[in-house]
Formats: structure tokens, C-alpha cells, sequence
């Protein structure tokens, strides 16, 4: 199933804008849908927690919650220059107290009395993820224990404000240890984990995919299209106006040569089929048996009506051989 993602409302998509992007996915048969109380993305103090608002007003506006599913994600700490600093003070973490602050912030903005899954956006300790490599401890850090952060949100679940949690930028250890947790004490069950997955970034296969499926924790990928690099816009070093590639220096990962070429393959890969290199980029993900959602987003109701039609196509064994083909010769040039 697809999910529709909302990281630009707020900052690349006015309110109406987003209304109008709510409007045509359930229109489309699509019944989740994802926001953070950091977004829009890139986050800054003047504009966090906007794009909760907006959905909070389509909400109250439309009177139809009841046919969404909601997530929402908990920010945490930030140790790192370009992670938010001044949601509830600097001092976000993964404890009772900021995730029963976080909750009851973002069931105000949404206009609403639940969140239906709650996740946390990124891990409480030091680990690497965001497109980071290679594990770096830090022997000095201070940190929420994951069983601390659990019984907190099993509270949550019992007040009935969010009903099902789940991860988001994890890694292979912490997913297990959330299941072992979880397990040996009775705590709410990680349902999810919501992170990176595209043709230009598989690196959750390696690990993650084989623990989600035999555990039953669905991939919510995000970033299937890395950025809307893999629907050829960006190649030759072209920057359409008013794209992220162009407006914001913090992508500039997508812009290595490397990156570059693999997705001008993929791009003619999918001309030569006569499919939309988008579509296909989507297609695929939604293939693999570890997916339980691709969340696509866009800034523009043409981009996401072509995004959202990737639901309805079915690859061919020689498209999916090609891409096979293109992985082994570029595996993985974004992380």
C-alpha cells in the first residue's frame, strides 16, 4: 500500500496546498498518512509544527479523521548539528516526560484525540543513522534505556491518545532489543519502523529486512524516490526552480556523480519500458514482501497523482532483472 508524506507542508506547500494533496490521495483509495512534530523538513524554529497544523485544520475543516489512519513521530535528542534544538527546550528525549509533552502538543495541532501509530523519529542513543556510516560509540552519552521509553508509551496507549508505537531510523539492534523488551515485560510491540528505502538506497535489506519480516515489523520506506532524484529531474545537474535539490544545501548527498549515474540508468531503464521512471521506482519497493507501506510525497498534485499511480503497476521479471543489473554495478551510491 502506499502512504501519503507531508515533511513539505508548511514551508514548500501552503495550507490549501496540502488540503488539496489530503483531498486527491483519499480520493485515491490511500488511507495512511504521515507527518512528525519536527516537519516541515528542513526543520526551523519558525515553521515547526506547521504541517501537523495543517492536517489538523483539513481534519476539523472536512470532518473526516475517522477515515485516516494518523502517525506522528516523537523528535529525539539532538546531538547533532541540524537536528532541532529548541523543541521543548533542547532537551528532547525518548522520556516520560517529553514524550507525554510531545503527545500532547501534537494532538493539539492535529485537532484530534489519537495518534494511531506514535513513533519515535530517530533513536534516543548515539547510533549511526540519517545516512550515516560506520558506528562511532560514545562512551560518555546519556541515554533514555529503551525499557524506560517503552513503559512510557504503554501508558500513553492506555490513555488511549496513541494506539499502536513504532521506530523510525532504527537499526538492527535496536529493533531486537525493543522486541526483547517488549516481550519480557509486557509492554506495547513495536508494530513498525519507518525508514530510508529506494533503488538508490537499499542498505535496509542488509539486516533490518529479514527482522522485519520474521518479527512482523512492516518497512514504512521513506524517501523512495531519494528526494525525487529517481524521476530524472535532477540528472545533468539540472535544479528546476523551487525544488529541494535547489532550494536547500542539506541534500547535497543526492548530488554525487555516483548517485548521478545510477539514476540516469535507472531513468532510461524505465523509458525503455515505457514506464515512468517514478512509478517504477515506487513499484518496486511495494514488491518486496518486508514493505508494509511506501510513503510518497510531492509538492505538486500532478507529482503526487504520478506517484500515487505507481500502486496500480505491476514490474515485468525483465524490468525487475534490469534493476537487479543497475544495483550490482551502483549498489547503494546514498545511504
Amino acid at each position: 500500500m502506499l502512504s501519503l508524506g507531508t515533511m513539505t507542508w508548511g514551508q514548500q506547500n501552503t495550507e490549501g496546498q496540502a488540503h488539496s494533496q489530503i483531498d486527491l490521495a483519499l480520493d485515491r483509495g490511500i488511507n495512511l498518512i504521515d507527518t512528525a512534530e519536527k516537519y516541515p523538513v528542513p526543520t526551523m524554529a519558525e515553521t515547526q509544527g506547521r504541517t501537523e497544523e495543517h492536517i489538523g485544520t483539513w481534519f476539523k475543516k472536512s470532518g473526516k479523521r475517522d477515515q485516516w489512519i494518523l502517525a506522528s513521530k516523537a523528535a529525539g535528542p539532538s546531538r547533532t548539528q541540524g537536528r532541532p534544538g529548541y523543541i521543548r527546550g533542547g532537551t528532547v528525549r525518548h522520556d516520560r516526560e517529553n514524550l507525554v509533552q510531545a503527545v500532547e502538543d501534537s494532538l493539539r495541532r492535529l485537532q484530534t484525540d489519537r495518534i494511531d501509530l506514535y513513533q519515535l523519529h530517530w533513536p534516543d542513543r548515539t547510533t549511526n543513522f540519517f545516512g550515516a556510516l560506520g558506528f562511532v560509540p560514545d562512551p560518555d552519552e546519556e541515554t533514555v534505556p529503551i525499557r524506560e521509553t517503552l513503559e512510557a508509551l504503554s501508558d500513553l496507549v492506555k490513555s488511549g491518545k496513541i494506539l499502536h508505537v513504532g521506530v523510525s531510523n532504527e537499526t538492527p539492534w535496536g529493533v531486537n532489543q525493543f522486541l526483547r523488551l517488549s516481550e519480557e515485560h509486557g509492554l506495547p510491540r513495536i508494530a513498525s519502523i519507518q525508514n530510508p528505502y529506494s533503488l538508490i538506497n537499499r542498505t535496509y535489506e542488509i539486516g533490518l529486512a529479514e527482522i522485519g519480516y520474521r518479527e512482523d515489523v512492516g518497512l514504512l520506506a521513506y524517501s523512495p524516490l531519494a528526494s525525487g532524484v529517481l524521476s530524472g529531474k535532477y540528472l545533468g545537474g539540472v535544479r528546476p526552480t523551487g525544488s529541494r535539490l535547489a532550494l536547500f544545501e542539506r541534500f547535497a548527498r543526492y548530488t554525487h556523480p555516483l548517485v548521478d549515474e545510477a539514476t540516469r540508468r535507472y531513468v532510461e531503464l524505465a523509458r525503455t519500458h515505457g514506464l515512468d521512471p517514478s512509478q517504477m521506482a515506487i513499484a518496486f519497493l511495494l514488491e518486496q514482501p518486508f514493505v508494509a507501506s511506501v510513503i510518497v510525497g510531492a509538492t505538486s498534485l500532478e507529482q503526487l497523482s504520478v506517484n500515487l499511480g505507481s500502486w496500480e503497476l505491476e514490474l515485468s521479471d525483465e524490468v525487475k532483472a534490469g534493476i537487479q543489473a543497475i544495483h550490482r554495478q551502483f549498489p547503494n551510491p546514498v545511504h
